[in-house]
């Protein structure tokens, strides 16, 4: 089984306790729909700069990435269907699955 990188851009978290508890909910109940195609759960981010080969830094500090998950998925096709279901897309953010390769 191929393991798959979930990276989440955008999304927001709602300021009203009890639709930030919906969102958990909701998070948590994709995460038990997953089982054990859940290799981790990841978590959100916060800072965020990108550093160039120079070595120069850029950023205002703002992520570009709001967090990641790893899940493991007998094809890209099956990874991309289990992350249909996350809940950042109904929080208006997108994910990037990518496919990660055992090197090490």
């Amino acid at each position: 089984m191929a393991k798959y990188l979930l990276v989440y851009r955008g999304g927001s978290m709602p300021e009203a306790p009890e639709a930030q508890a919906q969102v958990r909910a909701a998070w948590g109940a994709w995460f038990g729909q997953l089982g054990p195609a859940m290799v981790d759960g990841g978590n959100p981010t916060s800072k965020g700069k990108t550093i160039s080969p120079n070595g120069n830094v850029s950023g205002d500090g703002r992520p570009t990435v709001s967090g990641y998950s790893i899940i493991g998925a007998e094809s890209f096709d099956a990874a991309i269907a289990l992350a249909k279901g996350c809940p950042v897309l109904q929080g208006g953010g997108s994910i990037e699955v990518c496919e990660t390769i055992d090197v090490m």
